[in-house]
């Protein structure tokens, strides 16, 4: 299955094995840690917004590894 972006950290991670998942407004996201779904959990628009405005670039996340 193709690789899909945590959008807290903008990792690519693949959803079958993906160490954390969280359902918000009826659709699936994905993180690379249970930290970054945690960030996602308490402001999941502050996080959509930034990734439809900015976009998130792939790499090594920061907020918890």
């Amino acid at each position: 299955m193709a690789q899909v972006k945590d959008v807290v950290c903008g990792m690519m991670v693949d959803p079958e094995k993906a160490p954390a998942k969280a359902e918000y407004k009826g659709k699936a996201y994905h993180f690379c840690s249970p930290g970054c779904r945690a960030a996602f959990e308490k402001d999941p628009d502050k996080y959509l917004k930034a990734e439809a405005e900015e976009g998130h670039k792939g790499g090594h996340c920061h907020c918890c590894c």
